[in-house]
């Protein structure tokens, strides 16, 4: 036997893995069988308990007609990009008070204890606050603080105004923990170069929370499905190997071996 034979054989996967393959291979078609024969009996049950109802035309007349629903279209649309407009300027407003709130919050020194009383006790209400609720209070409250004789505020605003609370609330955390997350010898530095607070804040700290926040839990990971991958593995991670019962996660600095029978082993890299 010439070494090239005695490879390929040592590549072949074991008895316990072609049982394994095959296993799956088995479910898989279970799976699929049965996903079709559920379809079905919903399909059935549908037809039975809805369509086969001596209501239904009524009801079909009533919510499913065609021409009343081309007609809402326009209004559809309308509703649409009002939507649009309240997400720009909300996405807007969010950003700005939720970066305030998160730097009111780190200030340092007894003087700003007020302050940064005032912003933990905002977030703390407006997280427990559920947002049809501040609609209400800002769409009722604000219009009856300027009386009956004020100039009307439209409600696109007041509700633009009731997302801004709500949201900035919890992206202010988001936000707080980015600036957190700056080690304490980036101030440090930025303040033996003679910056002041303002900024070190603006010019050091400011943006790499910003980066931290929007790019620093996000990585390129590849995915492998179990049976693809050849019988002798030697892969490193980050990367995720899907199975039909579970998905494995590995690690950046971590690898993943194969064994003569298929098990997969996670060990640290060396």
């Amino acid at each position: 036997m010439t070494t090239h034979d005695a490879d390929r054989e040592a590549r072949q996967p074991s008895s316990v893995e072609l049982d394994r393959r095959a296993f799956r291979r088995r479910q898989s078609l279970r799976s699929v069988l049965i996903s079709i024969a559920s379809t079905l009996v919903l399909a059935v049950a549908a037809w039975v308990f809805l369509i086969n109802t001596p209501g239904w035309a009524q009801v079909q007349r009533t919510f499913f007609d065609p021409q009343v629903f081309v007609a809402a279209l326009p209004r559809v649309w309308d509703g649409f990009l009002l939507n649009l407009r309240v997400l720009f300027f909300a996405v807007i407003g969010v950003f700005v008070v939720a970066v305030l709130i998160a730097v009111i919050r780190t200030l340092r020194g007894p003087v700003f204890f007020p302050l940064r009383a005032l912003a933990a006790g905002y977030t703390d209400l407006f997280r427990g606050m559920p947002l049809i609720i501040v609609l209400y209070l800002v769409g009722y409250g604000i219009p009856g603080l300027q009386g009956a004789d004020g100039a009307r505020i439209p409600a696109a605003v007041l509700g633009t105004i009731a997302l801004i609370l709500t949201y900035s609330a919890y992206v202010s955390e988001v936000f707080r923990a980015g600036i957190e997350a700056v080690h304490p010898s980036q101030r440090l530095a930025a303040r033996s170069l003679g910056l002041t607070h303002a900024q070190s804040l603006r010019l050091v700290i400011l943006p790499q929370a910003v980066r931290k926040v929007w790019f620093g839990g996000w990585a390129e990971v590849p995915v492998f499905w179990r049976d693809h991958l050849p019988p002798v593995l030697d892969l490193r991670g980050p990367a995720i190997i899907e199975q039909m019962d579970t998905t494995l996660v590995v690690e950046p600095g971590c690898r993943v071996t194969s064994d003569a029978d298929g098990n997969l082993i996670v060990s640290v890299a060396g």
